[in-house]
């Protein structure tokens, strides 16, 4: 049976690629082939961008109220058709339903973040500032600007990038992830029907060619990324050498600190969900659990409820647990795991070799617990990306704050305590971007940033909220004297009646 072979987006248009280096999508429950996608010539590249340099001349003249009613449709759109999104997501990612509506509904959060642009984009003034002088700033779009995307978030993470890029007077050219590409597909589809002009949001398909396109083009003035830390320090230094704006969000190891105080059902609910939930593929993902003094006596309930979760195809009612991505990502995961008890560790609920019945040849494996954790340990030192769970007992909350910032990842972390002094000086002293107070996954709605920190992200600018903005625009400060006549005292002026 023939293979789809999915097309370019430029221009407005879906256009066949002449390439014939073809990357397959694999449905990773299956190892079915799905589709297959192009890797983009140099010459399909290039007309990518050149059709984005003409779309973007006009765009960023068009009012911003104007683009921003475009954006209203553009909401409308993707609610009516999240299912559909979240469809492919299951078949091409893994997820669970449940986990790809919640993809696709974080994305649109940001989308409708955007309905408020004329605000977002108002600048400053100072009236006075000397005799007859005043002083004010705007902001302007930057031209065309590049996102590159991972597997974990096919829908969300785009969703991050385009419609702040968009609504800021901007063309975007997206590079989904070769391994999760339909959904980014058919949300610039949507885009494009919402009104959006042809040529402001295209689609470039390919591997490591086209990453290294979008860095090194001297046309594409930023670039937003999110993935591996080791993709994100090479994306970073391309765009930083080539003079370009740059904001990588990659690597993180997360946190979540137990007090024996906590509500016990709460945590073990909270911090189980939040490490098995997307089979443990997200940056902020709970992989390390650290139990302060007598809360170490809760493990054997967090273990016990572990083994409750369900693991299966994402579409199967009742699965817990989809996937992970690849045969080569489920091997790295299991060798982490031996790697660590092999080291010492205490392996308290092994996930390996589970099966699931008529998906032989699935990417599955349970969710995993790990005890008697240190940091030279694999499955600490390593941002694990599966359902793993390692687990640190400490004596203090001092010392477990201590634990925390040694680490040199800061994207998210997590406290579960009935005591409000506890969590003010966790707040307070702890040293990464995002915390949770009896929140496992503190991921901040669109209107704030996405302040994760340290390791986990390079750039001087954080996603969504103003910081994008300020990411996607130019500041441009203005200083004006105006020195006052009074034109009715100029021969043959106009006078003014004073109404």
């Amino acid at each position: 049976m023939d293979v789809k072979v999915l097309p370019l987006i430029i221009n407005g248009e879906e256009v066949s690629s002449v390439s014939s280096d073809l990357i397959d999508v694999v449905d990773p429950s299956t190892q079915q082939v799905l589709c297959r996608v192009p890797c983009s010539t140099r010459e399909e590249m290039e007309l990518i961008v050149h059709s984005a340099s003409e779309a973007q001349k006009k765009w960023r003249e068009v009012p911003v109220q104007q683009r921003t009613r475009v954006m209203i449709k553009f909401q409308t759109l993707l609610v009516e058709h999240k299912d559909r999104i979240a469809d492919v997501i299951v078949r091409e990612n893994g997820k669970t339903k449940v986990d790809a509506l919640g993809d696709v509904t974080r994305g649109i959060e940001v989308v409708e973040h955007c309905l408020g642009m004329p605000t977002l984009m108002m600048g400053e003034a100072v009236e006075q500032i000397s005799r007859d002088m005043d002083t004010f700033t705007i902001r302007q779009p930057l031209g065309v600007v590049g996102g590159i995307a991972p597997f974990n978030f096919p829908a969300m993470i785009p969703l991050w990038m385009m419609p702040i890029a968009l609504g800021t007077g901007n063309a975007f050219i997206l590079k989904p992830s070769e391994k999760v590409p339909s959904a980014g597909m058919m949300i610039v589809k949507l885009a494009i029907e919402a009104g959006f002009p042809k040529g402001i949001v295209s689609v470039l398909h390919g591997g490591k060619d086209a990453a290294d396109f979008i860095c090194n083009h001297p046309a594409i003035r930023a670039v937003s990324f999110v993935g591996s830390s080791l993709v994100g320090r090479a994306i970073y230094d391309m765009c930083t050498k080539a003079g370009k704006r740059v904001q990588c969000n990659m690597g993180a190891k997360n946190h979540a600190v137990v007090m024996p105080d906590a509500n016990k059902e709460q945590a073990i609910n909270g911090i189980l969900g939040a490490a098995f939930g997307a089979a443990g593929q997200r940056c902020m993902a709970i992989s390390v659990c650290v139990f302060v003094g007598s809360a170490s006596s809760f493990l054997p309930e967090f273990v016990a409820k572990a083994k409750e979760y369900r693991v299966g195809h994402g579409a199967a009612e009742g699965t817990d647990i989809g996937p992970v991505i690849s045969q080569a990502s489920l091997k790295r995961i299991e060798q982490i795991i031996q790697a660590s008890v092999d080291a010492g560790a205490t392996l308290d609920l092994d996930g390996r070799g589970v099966k699931v019945e008529g998906f032989d040849k699935g990417n599955f494996i349970g969710p995993t617990i790990i005890s008697g954790v240190t940091t030279s340990m694999p499955c600490y030192k390593e941002e694990v990306f599966g359902p793993v769970l390692s687990v640190v007992c400490v004596d203090s909350l001092e010392a477990a704050i201590h634990f925390v910032n040694a680490n040199d990842m800061g994207n998210g972390v997590a406290l579960f305590t009935q005591n409000g002094g506890a969590a003010r000086k966790f707040q307070h002293e702890i040293e990464v971007g995002q915390i949770g107070i009896n929140v496992p996954v503190p991921v901040p709605l669109p209107f704030f940033c996405w302040s994760s920190s340290k390791g986990s992200i390079l750039g001087e600018h954080h996603f969504y909220g103003k910081s994008s903005v300020h990411f996607y625009t130019q500041i441009k400060t203005s200083v004006c004297r105006w020195e006052f006549k009074d034109i009715q005292s100029d021969a043959g002026a106009m006078h003014f009646s004073g109404r």
